[in-house]
């Protein structure tokens, strides 16, 4: 009878938890976890398979890394509370986004900070022809630098070079010779990330 109650009493637990974390994407609030409690529930909606999540620390270095394989709602479990004091983030990147849910831990306590959450949009490119679009949402202005490369012979060279700032809608289109031969590669910078597309 101790072990169904116990057992009940971590259930009833994990159920608050799940529904603390669910729906990350509009609301993550703030709590603790204590040292009896060893599993954090992460829950996710607007999932889609390939979606990644991440787990991170303040370097930037993956801790843990796992692709999405659902639909519509993903939840999971982690023990967070084993990790050396310091800031991590839970990292969810769903294509043209990333959903960043920071996260520190001190003395095996856990805390949620809702006002730290961020959204980061990624620059998208679309080639057509030898035209190259690049958009990219910078709601807070943030600032763009793109870089386009040659890359023929396996030698880089520079071709065009610009930084894009106060603006929250950022569209460019460069026209390139021979990039149907897919010898280009662009590099963003944004963000603090870096992000490349060959084409």
């Amino acid at each position: 009878m101790k072990n169904v109650l116990k057992n009940s009493k971590k259930g009833f637990l994990m159920v608050i938890m799940m529904t603390t974390l669910l729906s990350f994407a509009n609301e993550v609030s703030s709590f603790n976890i204590k040292n009896e409690t060893t599993r954090t529930a992460l829950g996710l909606d607007y999932v889609k398979p390939g979606n990644l999540l991440s787990i991170k620390d303040s370097n930037g270095v993956i801790l843990h890394k796992e692709v999405i394989q659902a639909t519509g709602i993903f939840s999971t479990g982690f023990d967070l509370t084993m990790l050396p004091d310091g800031t991590y983030s839970f990292e969810v990147d769903k294509g043209l986004e990333i959903s960043m849910i920071p996260f520190s831990v001190k003395s095996g306590l856990v805390l949620f900070e809702k006002e730290k959450e961020a959204i980061i949009h990624k620059p998208h490119t679309r080639v057509e022809g030898n035209v190259v679009y690049v958009n990219k949402l910078a709601l807070e202005e943030q600032m763009l630098k793109i870089y386009i490369y040659s890359t023929a012979f396996d030698e880089e060279t520079l071709l065009h070079s610009e930084t894009i700032e106060n603006t929250t809608n950022i569209q460019k289109v460069y026209r390139l010779k021979g990039l149907e031969d897919g010898s280009h590669k662009i590099v963003f910078h944004t963000d603090g990330r870096e992000y490349v597309k060959h084409i």
